[in-house]
């Protein structure tokens, strides 16, 4: 059921509509209509079937945060109503390469395809690749993508028109990694529109994540088992692999990864050092499909997607190893709700070609998160309100409510929790 809220007696100089049609309460198919013209990201949920946005949209314009699946996901579905569609170069090829992705996975599983390779064609065709600091406009806002410092090419969204300005935050890091420089400051908007996935958690600081993780893997070798490294395949693997070159580890690298590597290749701008990352692939061993099953022949190190066990090379090696007390999966990142991920850290078992699997190899989690952690995302918000915002969104996150509430106490400005549905008038 749809949920209006009304904030005019509260924002009284400032006239927006916002509808959230996902990433409300929870990670994952993030979606926002500005004004009933103006979609900001469009993604998918991983699930079994996977899950989309909320209502029907037309959309005059769209602007794409980032290139992952739960915020670009089902952007080519739009393309009956051709759209004008805002980004940087690198989430457009990204954004692109997942889209085709998305439809060889959806004809695998005998699931309904959510656009057709036409509408893929559209989609590169009536995109504008977008720098940072470089301003568009979009249904009358004047738009401007600042560095997000999630994952190459992700962009926090700024617009502003005579009604007011709007600050939405995307997937956001602020700190630095081997792969990428930390978010960019971003301007003051009236509203604020705030990913929320660790708020109340802090990072390990990194140098010691990286030790410890490298300690794992090499006792699990050293010990006669095989090292699983389950990466997301945008950034994370990337960012993966630069960690194990640094400390002399040549890990074998399978699956989208070294797509994306190839990709982000024609974008060294946007990377903090594109001549580290080469090397670090170059260092690397690919694999070849056909070729898998000698990897199983002596224990080694292995980056591979997906990050979350859903699907991909992953579940080859799984097969091999999970009954393997000697040998580790090393999960290095968020494991949403009802993946493979998720059951295998709580419950020790995953699914496989639709039966369970218990596992009895090790399963650790390192927290090679591309996102801010509390603290940041408070002082993120603080700097918003001291400058003179007049309403925080909390979304994408298991406990936005939570967050919300810890703004409006602590701050002093209004702060909402939107459910999935919900309407904004203000």
């Amino acid at each position: 059921m749809m949920v209006s809220i009304h904030l005019w007696k509260y924002l009284e100089a400032i006239h927006i509509n916002l509808r959230f049609l996902g990433g409300c309460g929870e990670v994952g198919r993030s979606a926002i209509l500005l004004d009933d013209n103006v979609l900001l990201d469009y993604g998918m949920k991983p699930a079994e079937p996977p899950l989309y946005p909320v209502g029907g949209v037309r959309p005059d314009s769209v602007i794409v945060s980032h290139g992952h699946l739960d915020h670009c996901g089902v952007v080519p579905n739009l393309m009956d109503i051709k759209p004008d569609i805002f980004m940087t170069p690198v989430t457009k090829d990204l954004a692109s390469l997942l889209a085709r992705d998305t439809m060889k996975i959806a004809r695998a599983k005998g699931q309904v395809l959510p656009f057709m390779i036409e509408d893929v064609r559209d989609f590169e065709l009536h995109t504008y690749s977008i720098d940072y600091g470089t301003g568009f406009d979009a249904s009358g806002y004047e738009g401007m993508l600042y560095d997000a410092g999630h994952i190459p090419g992700s962009s926090s969204i700024y617009l502003e028109n005579k009604s007011g300005s709007l600050l939405y935050t995307g997937d956001i890091d602020t700190r630095d990694t081997n792969l990428l420089g930390p978010a960019e400051n971003l301007p003051v908007a009236d509203i604020a529109i705030v990913e929320s996935t660790y708020f109340g958690t802090e990072h390990t600081v990194r140098s010691k994540l990286e030790r410890d993780f490298i300690d794992s893997i090499k006792d699990t070798v050293e010990g006669g088992g095989w090292a699983i490294i389950p990466a997301f395949a945008i950034g994370r693997t990337q960012e993966v692999v630069m960690i194990l070159e640094k400390y002399g580890i040549r890990p074998y690298v399978d699956g989208m990864g070294v797509d994306v590597y190839k990709l982000l290749k024609k974008h060294p701008s946007y990377l903090k050092d594109p001549g580290r990352l080469d090397k670090a692939f170059k260092d690397a061993f690919r694999v070849d499909p056909r070729e898998r099953s000698r990897l199983m022949d002596e224990p080694c190190v292995i980056v591979t997607t997906a990050g979350m066990l859903n699907g991909g090379p992953v579940l080859y090696y799984l097969r091999h190893i999970h009954d393997d007390p000697r040998s580790k999966i090393l999960l290095t990142g968020y494991q949403v709700e009802g993946t493979n991920g998720r059951m295998a850290l709580e419950r020790g078992y995953y699914e496989d070609r639709g039966r369970s699997v218990q596992i009895s190899a090790q399963i650790e989690l390192y927290d090679f998160s591309a996102h801010s952690g509390d603290s940041s995302l408070k002082e993120l918000v603080t700097q918003q309100v001291d400058g003179g915002c007049q309403l925080v969104v909390c979304v994408h996150g298991d406990n936005t409510e939570g967050f919300a509430s810890w703004i409006s106490q602590n701050l002093e400005v209004n702060a909402v929790s939107p459910v999935n549905g919900d309407q904004i008038y203000i």
